[in-house]
């Protein structure tokens, strides 16, 4: 077998003779590779749910957390979001080539900035095998190659669904090599992937804690950083009752395992109805962690540890806190949040563009459930991850967001003098 350092290598290689290849490509033969890739992971439903059902054996053997098995799990109806996923992108605009602005100088030259794709992007991630045909789709609309390497838990899942996105690439005549994944589990081709400067233009982690710390600390290409999903939602003394508890129970019980499900809740002191909105989370099967005050609410709720303010549960278990006030939920978020997403519930609209205004976070909501934190809910087809950094993307990261840009300076026989 090939060893790890090679192996990142030989595939740095070929993404990048791809990317060239790439470049010359029509908008519209991308879209037909997309199209035809969606129509292969249909075709391919057996043999992917198949791959799947290893995977989540091999998972339960391993006492993988329940939040992490319904990350790996893909059932029909999964696979066929996926597949709408892909299609959906191949139906955005192709950011390539768009033109961000334009200026003519006092000496006739004429600036404009162009989107251009960023290259080869190498994407880690764990658990989720939607990734892959997420990631490949959106790498390959936006004209970049990429190479992939998901977890160990989800390697035949990746490989499945990884050999029908091929097939429609190739399908429509374009290079197998735009769409590479790493099939060892060997965890040292990760850090191969961190240090091929030159063959890989940038990082994506998409993972918990440890994954991103690791890239973080380990790359020597630019990262773009999904770090961990701390969302709060606060509860205005003015919300809206009904609202507030369709709110809150959804976005913290729709889906435990997901980045933009809610982990604190953050209830202002005087709101009248926190008892009912407290026992309806415990009613859908949440494990309620409070405050004193919040303790007092109903005998279920355990006491709150230091540790719990700045966790990110992943299953259904949540931190709820009295505050006084707008200023005290955004102190809160700001000394125990992730810069992910953060949700104000409230009827007044000035409060509202106050806390969006002060709240520095990738996203932030009025009146709306955290779990719209998704590229697809966006309107963006899909979406690599949410990036909850300032550099070089924000929030959720699809086409625009697998872009750059360059000068192109346009004249008529101008010299410098």
């Amino acid at each position: 077998m090939t060893e790890p350092a090679q192996l990142i290598t030989d595939m740095g290689r070929k993404a990048r003779s791809a990317f060239s290849m790439l470049t010359g490509v029509s908008d519209a033969q991308k879209a037909a590779a997309l199209t035809a890739a969606a129509r292969h992971l249909r075709a391919s439903q057996d043999k992917i749910l198949a791959a799947n059902a290893r995977d989540m054996e091999s998972a339960r053997e391993r006492d993988l957390s329940d939040s992490m098995l319904d990350r790996l799990m893909i059932d029909a109806g999964r696979l066929e979001a996926i597949a709408v996923a892909v299609d959906n992108v191949a139906g955005l605009p192709d950011p390539v080539g768009q033109r961000i602005d334009r200026s003519e100088r006092p000496n006739g030259l004429v600036m404009e900035r162009v989107r251009v794709p960023l290259g080869v992007i190498g994407i880690i991630y764990e658990s989720r095998p939607n990734v892959t045909a997420d990631a490949a789709a959106l790498a390959l609309r936006s004209g970049n190659a990429v190479i992939l390497r998901g977890g160990s838990e989800a390697i035949r899942s990746n490989g499945a669904i990884h050999e029908a996105m091929v097939a429609g690439v190739v399908e429509a005549g374009l290079p197998a090599d735009a769409i590479q994944l790493v099939q060892t589990t060997d965890r040292a081709a990760v850090g191969a992937m961190l240090k091929a400067a030159g063959l890989i233009d940038i990082i994506i982690p998409r993972g918990g804690k440890s994954l991103v710390k690791r890239v973080q600390d380990e790359a020597r290409v630019p990262v773009l950083a999904h770090l961990d999903g701390i969302c709060h939602t606060y509860i205005a003394k003015d919300a809206d009752q009904e609202k507030a508890l369709a709110i809150a129970v959804n976005a913290k019980m729709r889906r435990t395992g997901i980045c933009g499900a809610m982990e604190t809740l953050l209830i202002d002191q005087d709101y009248p109805a926190p008892g009912p909105l407290v026992r309806a989370l415990l009613e859908a099967g949440c494990e309620v962690r409070g405050d004193d005050t919040v303790l007092e609410l109903d005998e279920r709720i355990v006491s709150a540890e230091a540790s719990d303010w700045n966790t990110e549960y992943l299953a259904p278990i949540l931190s709820a806190k009295m505050v006084d006030g707008v200023d005290e939920a955004l102190a809160h978020i700001a000394d125990h949040g992730s810069h992910h997403t953060d949700v104000i519930v409230t009827e007044d609209a000035d409060m509202a563009e106050n806390f969006m205004l002060r709240a520095d976070s990738a996203i932030v909501m009025h009146n709306a459930s955290s779990q719209f934190a998704d590229g697809g809910q966006f309107g963006l087809g899909a979406e690599i991850g949410i990036s909850t950094g300032r550099l070089h993307a924000r929030g959720p990261v699809a086409l625009e967001g697998l872009t750059t840009y360059k000068w192109v300076v346009r004249g008529t026989g101008q010299v410098r003098p």
